[in-house]
């Protein structure tokens, strides 16, 4: 038995990386969920604008996620290019203060989301040089877990400020949403300093899982010949989080079913906050599990309580209903979400691994805009085509999620 607990072995940066998040994910979430019922209450828009705004912002970012990992790897520098993305998004948020129009709104998002795009490739892969194999799991489950904490305490916050300015109201007004964003400045100014000073750069560790290339024979060509030198069983799994993702739109749809179904504007926040209560409590614990058992068993059960709980969401009739699906919902981030990165660190050599984590979340993002788009037509169509109904992006997200869990089991060769 060792001397040290595993969390106490994990390297400074894991510790300081996931107080970042948490301080960013308090600021972000004190106005993200609100931004829906901004655009819904307050500007008028439908839910097919709203998906334009969500899949135009995500796909930004999964474009410069792409070049981001890639940069990294050729520089060799990971911490400087996080910090510039995180950076790129402080200055944003205050802006959402004076939006009058959705067109504004998109514009904040993204400029929001460039900033996610260059720091989340560059940050993953500082979290996976600065630890070994035996540790990754635990690893990127604790920064899920601070990630997920802090947007708790953000949703508290903004639960606070909803309560404090309009309780019980059915609608967001446009104060209390400015009052939000306000208060968001604080902690988001804070992550910035906090991973300035706080994280290190650090030499990736040499992979055994492939060769690895010295600084001056990394490969300087174009992204298609780097996904070729990455490995198949990554390949595979890249193909089968794209066929998920489609399905898998923006989180915004499901706040305004909370509310179609009933929910005042404080019982959606506290909706919120169960779900990112469970998600912080199970993420840890469930990277370690993955560290034992294999990321394979954790991903394929989060992708089928995904389904479960998407197939609930289509079919709930009360606003208390929706509530507790919601709760449910943590349990699939809690065991797809960080174990999915620590999968791509063993699959793929360590001075590619910003490259990889690039086309990880550009495969995730790519497919928020027609995911989105697709959720917001089918909910309501547009023009002259009236829609299914508010179940129907549902139906679709749970019967792609049985899809691709399928083809990962068959896909994705086994082991860790």
């Amino acid at each position: 038995m060792s001397e040290k607990s595993p969390l106490r072995r994990l390297h400074p940066n894991v510790w300081a990386l996931t107080a970042t998040s948490f301080l960013t994910d308090i600021s972000s979430e004190m106005i993200a969920n609100l931004i829906p019922l901004f655009l819904a209450n307050v500007l008028r828009t439908g839910t097919a604008v709203v998906g334009l705004i969500e899949g135009i912002a995500e796909t930004t970012a999964s474009l410069m996620k792409v070049y981001s990992g890639a940069l990294s790897d050729r520089l060799g520098q990971r911490k400087w290019l996080t910090v510039a993305g995180y950076s790129l998004s402080t200055l944003a948020k205050p802006f959402l203060y004076f939006a009058n129009t959705w067109g504004w709104v998109l514009g904040v998002r993204f400029a929001d989301r460039l900033g996610k795009g260059i720091r989340t490739a560059p940050r993953d892969a500082l979290v996976a040089a600065s630890i070994d194999e035996k540790q990754r799991g635990l690893a990127f489950g604790l920064h899920r877990a601070g990630d997920t904490l802090g947007a708790f305490t953000g949703l508290a916050i903004a639960a606070l400020i909803v309560w404090a300015t309009q309780s019980g109201a059915a609608e967001l007004t446009r104060a209390t949403f400015q009052i939000a964003v306000l208060a968001s400045i604080i902690p988001a100014v804070l992550a910035v300093l906090v991973l300035t000073l706080g994280a290190r750069e650090v030499a990736s560790r040499k992979s055994a899982a492939a060769p690895a290339f010295s600084r001056s024979e990394r490969p300087r060509r174009g992204l298609v010949e780097g996904l070729k030198e990455l490995d198949g069983r990554f390949k595979a799994f890249l193909l089968v989080v794209t066929l998920f993702t489609l399905g898998n739109s923006s989180d915004a749809f499901i706040i305004l079913r909370a509310q179609e179904r009933g929910l005042t504007i404080l019982q959606v926040m506290a909706m919120l906050m169960t779900f990112n209560l469970v998600y912080a409590a199970l993420s840890g614990p469930f990277g370690s599990l993955s560290d034992r058992i294999g990321r394979r068993k954790l991903i394929i059960g989060g992708w089928l309580a995904y389904g479960l709980v998407y197939l609930g969401f289509a079919l709930s009739q009360t606003g208390w209903q929706v509530w507790l699906l919601f709760g449910l919902y943590g349990s699939y981030y809690a065991a797809a979400e960080g174990v999915a990165k620590a999968l791509i660190a063993d699959l793929v050599v360590a001075e590619k691994r910003g490259t990889a984590y690039g086309l990880y979340n550009a495969a995730v993002g790519l497919m928020a805009l027609p995911a989105s788009l697709v959720a917001g037509l089918l909910w309501q169509g547009v023009g002259a085509w009236t829609g299914f109904g508010a179940s129907a992006p549902f139906f679709f997200g749970a019967a792609l999620a049985l899809l691709a869990g399928v083809l990962f089991w068959r896909l994705v060769g086994k082991g860790r």
